[in-house]
């Protein structure tokens, strides 16, 4: 158990082996507040690997906190597409404009006032503090969770939000050693399990620096922990999704400012599953005519909590149609993809967005 586990032996073994086995990540050559916070909040459910790029570019782009704060919403939705869970940059921004009206535009070093922060949750506070700031405060994610219930020998349910609580008060405690060094430390917490002390009962225990003590590997429970109960399982919703174009323009929509995909544009998709003359029906009483039909292939795109089982339609339309749903936004194809973000749950309809349709040719990008 974590209680009677001796957390001190952790740090010098942990801290020396960072310091010779660290990844070289852009986020790390300056480890600045601000890079920290938004490489902390593009990490979150999104691997290491694809986040660089979009860190890169938009570290570019919107290189401080000010510049995030006047960004317009469609610009840095369109910096975030593909990254997914939009609510996140969303928060960003709102948080930005809090650091500038409240900070002066000073990410504050402070646990607290991290944490009052929009879309700033206590591991974001305790990574920005410590990482940026080298406060001795705790940064736990899944990652600590489940190499401080391995090293401690520890069989809690890490998702439980008391054990969260209890592995952040003891790592707490013990970052008030003097042998700690904050920045190093957290970062290394990540680190190894990360790389080394990895999930699904594969860690690759020859290569940790804690081997020697380690209870779950000296017991051989390294399959057992950490213990984490199942998540509810996903919610199943059937689409049929539209890729509907006049001449060179393609028709996009925006979608409402709450709830899934909130705000970003998206091609215009309905619920269950359609047959061709069912969507035929569909775009008619949208108050267009149909000149030719075309369906594509099905697809399947997974969020945190739902999945869309998707069945899909390239249709061609008369030019000049008035349409009955103001909703539907016909934007020029060559510029759909570029100029509005359009989440990648529908990534494998999109190329059908600039090829011809029938008889009809458009330019592919």
């Amino acid at each position: 158990m974590l209680e009677d586990f001796h957390l001190e032996q952790i740090v010098a073994p942990l801290q020396d082996w960072f310091l010779s086995h660290a990844r070289v990540l852009p986020w790390r050559d300056q480890p600045t507040a601000y890079a920290v916070w938004i490489s902390e909040i593009m990490l979150q459910q999104t691997r290491v690997e694809a986040v660089k790029p979009y860190f890169e570019r938009f570290m570019k782009e919107l290189p401080d906190v000010q510049a995030l704060a006047q960004c317009p919403e469609d610009r840095y939705l369109k910096l975030w597409e593909g990254l997914g869970y939009y609510n996140r940059v969303r928060n960003l921004n709102t948080a930005a404009r809090q650091i500038v009206e409240q900070y002066e535009g000073v990410i504050p070093d402070d646990y607290e006032k991290l944490m009052a922060l929009k879309g700033i949750g206590s591991y974001t506070a305790g990574a920005i503090a410590s990482i940026a700031y080298n406060k001795p405060v705790p940064a736990v994610d899944g990652n600590v969770l489940r190499v401080i219930s391995r090293v401690s020998g520890d069989a809690s349910d890490i998702m439980k939000q008391s054990v969260r609580k209890r592995m952040e008060q003891r790592l707490a405690e013990l970052m008030q050693n003097n042998e700690v060094v904050p920045r190093v430390f957290n970062q290394a917490l990540m680190e190894l399990g990360a790389m080394v002390c990895v999930p699904n009962g594969a860690p690759h225990c020859e290569m940790c620096p804690w081997s020697s003590f380690c209870e779950a590997h000296l017991q051989g429970r390294t399959g057992e922990l950490p213990v984490k109960s199942k998540a509810k399982a996903r919610r199943i919703e059937k689409r049929t999704v539209f890729i509907i174009r006049d001449g060179d323009k393609v028709a996009i929509r925006k979608r409402e400012n709450k709830g899934l995909l909130a705000g970003l544009y998206e091609l215009p998709n309905y619920e269950g599953h359609m047959t061709q003359e069912e969507a035929l029906a569909c775009v008619k009483k949208l108050g267009y005519a149909p000149i030719r039909i075309k369906p594509l292939s099905d697809a399947k795109h997974i969020f945190s909590h739902v999945e869309w089982h998707m069945k899909a339609y390239a249709v061609l339309i008369e030019e000049e149609q008035q349409a009955k749903e103001d909703a539907l936004l016909f934007v020029e194809a060559e510029d759909a993809r570029e100029r509005y973000a359009i989440p990648s749950a529908f990534e494998r309809y999109a190329d059908y967005m600039n090829i011809k349709i029938g008889s009809r040719a458009v330019r592919r990008i």
